[in-house]
């Protein structure tokens, strides 16, 4: 009783929690301007002036910077236009600092060359877009700074409200990641468990003692049959203990030489795969394979043994043969089942786990955690298999990321109004 009254109010506790942050989340978005906001947002996005570039406006007695990021046929990269008394002003007259300032206490320090009509940043800004900015500008004696945030693909999520949601996390690092090809197939009686009971003489069956599904043991009397020479009746034992998969016997019914019985033992089972001619080279003998039921509940993991030298003629494809242990009896034969096969084995540096990437924008992102802080990593991603998938760039080994419940994550960003704002 006590034990069920404190489930119920851990279960209350966590909604409470939950609906608090909830609907102060939603406030903070309603009345602050998405303050810890997706794409670039001031305190009062509708007062955030824009110039002749699209860019953002900062101005300061007079003086005006225009910040646009230029991302045409060239990676990103900041052209800045300037401005005085709204006239624009040679850009060899200024001298200009950018720091962005981001999750993971980093700080690229952008120095500018003049352009034409624009100064040209050095470095490129490579995604997410997601920084507080720090500029400094210094024309015709004077100092200007101005300190703004530009987020994306960013929110906050306080860690009790992440635990409350399941939020997990994982460190980035290196893998073993192992290839596969999945395939179908179907679970078989292994023939070497399989029992065909024959009675020893002819004769007439007195009695029948084990039905149709029942389990034997190895001796068990299954029936009693008089024999037609000798007139003695003796009794037909199981040779093996297993399943009866079927039972041809009536009691006052002649025995001939088709069996009385058919008993199986399902604690060993064949999975049988297909292979197809364009896979031929990649599977062979001694592979580990892990086969699984076409609705993932049940899994084994076994070793190819034997490839059929024969082609069905109407697939076109080759039988491998996978010996599964069945002590549960979960897998039955004549049951579909996958098998993915192991065919190579990578070392990469770095590896997120396949359920933990989801898209935004046009990329394929991972969340990355700092602190309560949570903020996209746009990937680009190499091999892959079940589980996992390479990782070429896009973040940074030992960052945190989310692999559990990651698209609550994606929901309050895009709750949040995500944009991608130069």
């Amino acid at each position: 009783m006590n034990r069920n009254l404190l489930s119920i109010l851990t279960v209350i506790v966590v909604t409470i929690i939950l609906s608090v942050w909830i609907i102060s989340t939603q406030d903070a978005h309603d009345h602050e301007g998405n303050d810890h906001g997706h794409g670039g947002q001031d305190d009062h996005e509708e007062e955030m002036s824009r110039g002749p570039h699209g860019g953002r406006m900062l101005e300061k007695d007079g003086f005006m910077l225009e910040m646009t990021i230029f991302e045409s046929g060239v990676p990103p990269e900041f052209h800045i236009y300037v401005y005085h008394d709204n006239k624009p002003v040679d850009p060899k007259q200024v001298m200009l600092n950018i720091k962005l300032h981001r999750t993971g206490d980093q700080v690229d320090d952008i120095k500018f060359n003049p352009q034409q009509d624009y100064l040209k940043g050095d470095m490129v800004i490579y995604e997410p877009h997601s920084f507080e900015v720090e500029v400094e500008a210094r024309y015709a004696g004077n100092s200007s700074k101005w300190r703004y945030d530009n987020f994306e693909g960013r929110t906050e999520i306080p860690e009790p409200i992440a635990k409350a949601m399941s939020i997990d996390t994982e460190v980035v690092g290196p893998k073993s990641l192992i290839e596969t090809r999945t395939f179908s197939g179907q679970v078989h009686t292994n023939p070497n468990l399989l029992s065909r009971v024959r009675p020893r003489f002819a004769g007439m069956v007195k009695s029948v003692r084990r039905e149709l599904g029942e389990v034997v043991k190895a001796g068990e009397v299954l029936a009693t049959v008089q024999s037609n020479e000798s007139l003695q009746t003796y009794s037909v034992k199981a040779p093996i203990g297993g399943l009866i998969v079927r039972r041809d016997i009536q009691v006052g019914e002649s025995t001939s030489d088709e069996p009385l019985f058919v008993i199986a033992d399902l604690s060993n089972v064949w999975v049988e795969l297909d292979i197809f001619s364009r896979d031929l080279d990649n599977v062979k003998t001694g592979q580990s394979v892990m086969v699984e039921t076409l609705d993932k509940k049940h899994q084994r993991t076994g070793t190819i043994d034997w490839m059929s030298p024969l082609t069905a003629h109407a697939s076109q494809s080759v039988r491998a043969r996978v010996q599964i242990d069945n002590s549960d009896r979960v897998f039955r034969p004549g049951q579909f089942m996958r098998g993915h096969v192991a065919v190579a084995e990578h070392e990469v540096d770095l590896a997120v786990r396949q359920s933990a990437v989801q898209s935004f924008r046009d990329f394929q992102v991972v969340y990355a955690k700092f602190g309560d802080t949570y903020e996209v990593r746009m990937l680009e991603l190499g091999r892959r298999n079940q589980d996992w998938v390479e990782v070429l760039s896009g973040i940074e080994p030992g960052t945190n990321y989310v692999t559990q419940n990651s698209y609550l994550v994606k929901a309050d960003i895009e709750k949040s109004g995500a944009s991608h704002d130069h």
